[in-house]
């Protein structure tokens, strides 16, 4: 049967490729999203207990230099005004609090630590080393988009592969929750996929992107029955 890629639903597509571990990983030639085969997702329970073992906290220095890799080149297009979400905290909510810090709201929210009714639109949403962890990239994003009001902006940290010469020996792929690896290829299709614009990168794993319309409600639909 076809392979599906889970980011722009498109069957059959795929060819197998090599990461550092022994799961089976397959490259889509059409958006260069390469995921993991779904026979090596883990459950809600071990994810949870995997990212239970993360030390992250606002008092950590080395971290906040990490997170401000993204923070500081979104400051500009931010103001006080604005409303925000940190999509993905983890069980160590921090960047919210670097956000609060310069007066400007950031709410928590992670489907595994900090699963909350949420109030969009929100102005921006932050969403750091979480990308890799979807198992279904399509859907995903889409609820971003679904919660981001139309000129929002989505800053995202997710390191991007570049050759599978590299991926083969790619420290990213030795973490178990790691299952979707983004080139920057797999960006540009996604500004057309999800209706984004790309304002700001570092061509290594800092992505802003503005929402220009509302093109993934469609989509959402297209993909929810695409996929069913």
């Amino acid at each position: 049967m076809p392979i599906t890629c889970p980011l722009c639903l498109v069957a059959g597509q795929t060819t197998e490729v090599n990461g550092l571990d022994d799961r089976r990983y397959h490259l889509c030639c059409n958006c260069f999203l390469i995921f993991v085969d779904p026979c090596h997702h883990m459950s809600p329970d071990q994810e949870k207990a995997r990212y239970s073992t993360h030390q992250n906290s606002i008092e950590d220095q080395g971290y906040v230099r990490f997170l401000n890799r993204v923070l500081q080149p979104m400051l500009p297009y931010l103001n006080e005004s604005m409303r925000g979400l940190d999509y993905g905290c983890g069980p160590g909510p921090t960047l919210s609090h670097l956000v609060k810090r310069q007066g400007i709201s950031c709410e928590d929210y992670d489907p595994l630590f900090a699963n909350r009714d949420l109030l969009p639109p929100y102005d921006f949403i932050f969403s750091t080393e979480c990308f890799e962890h979807f198992y279904n990239p399509n859907k995903d994003i889409l609820r971003l988009c679904s919660l981001l009001k139309t000129g929002g902006l989505l800053g995202i940290m997710t390191e991007q592969w570049t050759t599978l010469e590299d991926f083969g020996g790619w420290y990213y792929t030795k973490d178990p929750t790691h299952t979707s690896f983004y080139h920057n290829n797999t960006f540009r299709f996604m500004c057309d996929l999800f209706g984004f614009d790309i304002i700001w990168e570092d061509g290594r794993r800092v992505v802003i992107f503005r929402r220009k319309h509302d093109s993934c409600y469609h989509l959402f639909s297209a993909g929810k029955s695409g996929a069913e």
